[in-house]
């Protein structure tokens, strides 16, 4: 029965050994597999190696030397009775199952790395079939065609043609449309200041003059002035502006806008309990004694304020300066033959002047906030693009950098050479984009997302690359670029997050710091309205000859065209 037992443990220490060895043969048989692939290391006469049977002939014979081994062994083990034997075989199989275990590691390692070897080579090497490259429910065509879709873009002297008799033609007025307004809006708000009491209503500043108007691209007729209305609050109070655009913390969809907080300048730059706590009849604010408490009831935040808050409300404002206005133009109105209206309900300061043979000329007075004392702008409303997002609440404030936008486009015009063809890209693309809105209905697509996509490239592009004669290349290039943007749908702002930005330009350091913002964001949110842009895109390139053309032919020629516009 001890003789059984013994034989029996000795089969298990050697068999095990055996098994670790048979491993290692799987392992190496799967290795020559993979190394012989004719993926992996392709040639173009395979054959058999010649040695093949001589390989197979030795594995044979070191199989049968290996099953002599274990018969020997087990002969050992019947004639060995002492116990002192059994512990000197049970250690001498430890030892070759360790020295078989570090083989069976090593080769388990080996098999592994072959085998991701040979993943990384059908991935990279063979490429995905056709039937992957539809899993994303946005693919469109085009990610890896052309650009542009293969489609053409009228030649140099089509587009020089075109320029000369169109844009140049119908931006002639622009400079008489802007002395007439000007005119007309400082004399309304000089109205508007008389009217005012110093002591209780807010305070006009002079206007500001921003967008296509007073960076003289603006193609799209009727011509449209943007005027900011910068204003103050009476004292003692002022506004505390909280940009939104550097701090994590705020949500994707605020960023780019800000709140305004109504304070007294006599209150301590740390705030006081007593301006937002309601304090009993018995108390009394030892800071600021009980004739320098900002009370929730005062005139100016009644006015103005969200209910309950001291944040500027939009709303507020734009009731406030639609009544002002009024007033004001009641009070001038005998001066002038003609009438003032408001041209759309829902857009404080939009404007229309009627004449009486019938025409009109809008513009717009949009009320501002000075950023602290830099050229920032917090507005209560924009001419927002279709995929612009609108503010969560009426206490956000929408940020504004058409006076850097106006900055940059005049510094940079000066560095470039005379005839400069950089406007006249952004004019042509802009007339483009405006006929096709009109045949196919807005999209996502809009002038302000042209005028930052040429930004981007006057940044990147030396002054040598905007002659007058490159008009063709880099307007193709600029509609490349808007592409590349939609396809991918990211398109950063120009100055947030932006430290490519000169610093002569000024920006707050908060600003430059900051992490870009996409323009294009709404796009991600909403595949609609992402698919009929792509399409109308698409579809505006494809009609561009066309319009080009009809355009050319039916506009007279003028002999005396105004000569190429500058920034003002």
């Amino acid at each position: 029965m001890g003789v059984g037992l013994r034989e029996n443990l000795h089969s298990l220490i050697v068999s095990a050994p055996t098994m670790a060895l048979g491993l290692f043969r799987v392992c190496l048989v799967v290795v020559t597999a993979i190394i012989n692939h004719p993926l992996l290391f392709p040639r173009e006469n395979a054959t058999v190696p010649e040695n093949e049977e001589e390989i197979i002939l030795k594995m044979q014979a070191h199989e049968q030397k290996l099953q002599l081994e274990q018969l020997r062994l087990e002969e050992e083990v019947r004639l060995a009775a002492e116990p002192e034997a059994l512990e000197q075989v049970a250690e001498e199989g430890q030892q070759q199952m360790e020295s078989h275990t570090a083989w069976d590691l090593w080769s388990t390692l080996c098999m592994i790395l072959f085998l991701v070897i040979e993943l990384w080579r059908q991935d990279h090497q063979d490429g995905l079939s056709p039937e992957c490259l539809g899993g994303d429910e946005d693919e469109l065509p085009g990610l890896e065609g052309a650009p542009l879709r293969g489609l053409t873009l009228p030649n140099k002297a089509t587009l020089d043609h075109f320029y000369e008799r169109c844009i140049r033609g119908a931006t002639a007025d622009a400079a008489r449309t802007r002395e007439f307004v000007e005119g007309f809006v400082d004399d309304l708000l000089e109205a508007l200041r008389s009217l005012c009491s110093r002591d209780r209503d807010m305070e006009v500043e002079d206007f500001i003059g921003v967008d296509s108007m007073y960076e003289n691209w603006q193609v799209d007729k009727p011509l449209l002035c943007q005027l900011f209305v910068p204003f103050t609050p009476p004292e003692p109070y002022h506004f505390r502006p909280e940009l939104w655009c550097s701090s994590r913390s705020v949500p994707l969809n605020r960023r780019g806008y800000g709140q305004i907080t109504v304070a007294r300048a006599d209150m301590d730059t740390l705030g006081c309990i007593c301006g937002k706590t309601k304090l009993g009849e018995d108390m009394l604010c030892l800071l600021h004694g009980k004739n320098h408490l900002v009370r929730p009831g005062s005139e100016v935040e009644d006015l103005l304020c969200a209910r309950g808050s001291p944040h500027l409300d939009t709303m507020q404002v734009m009731k406030w300066f639609q009544v002002a206005l009024t007033r004001a133009w009641h009070r001038i109105a005998h001066k002038y033959e003609f009438d003032l209206a408001f041209g759309q309900l829902y857009t404080p300061g939009s404007l229309k002047i009627k004449f009486r043979s019938g025409k009109s000329m809008p513009f717009n007075l949009i009320p501002a906030i000075q950023c602290d004392d830099s050229d920032l702008y917090f507005v209560s409303h924009l001419p927002r693009e279709p995929s612009g997002e609108t503010p969560a609440s009426s206490t956000d404030w929408i940020l504004s950098f058409a006076v850097y936008e106006r900055h940059f486009l005049r510094m940079t015009s000066k560095a470039l050479p005379e005839g400069a063809c950089h406007l006249s890209c952004l004019q042509i693309a802009s007339f483009l984009l405006s006929k096709q809105s009109r045949l196919t209905g807005p999209s996502g697509l809009g002038d302000y997302h042209l005028k930052t996509a040429l930004l981007h490239l006057l940044l990147s592009r030396g002054a040598t690359d905007w002659k007058a004669g490159q008009l063709e290349a880099r307007l193709h290039e600029l509609l490349c670029f808007l592409e590349k943007s939609l396809l991918e749908k990211k398109l950063h702002h120009f100055f947030i997050g932006n430290r490519k930005v000169p610093e002569t330009m000024g920006l707050p350091e908060a600003v430059r710091r900051a992490e870009p913002l996409n323009l294009f964001r709404p796009f991600v949110l909403q595949r609609s309205l992402y698919l009929r842009t792509v399409d109308s895109f698409y579809e505006m390139l494809k009609n561009a000859p066309a319009l080009v053309s009809e355009y050319s032919l039916h506009i007279p020629s003028d002999a005396s065209l105004p000569p190429k516009p500058a920034i003002l």
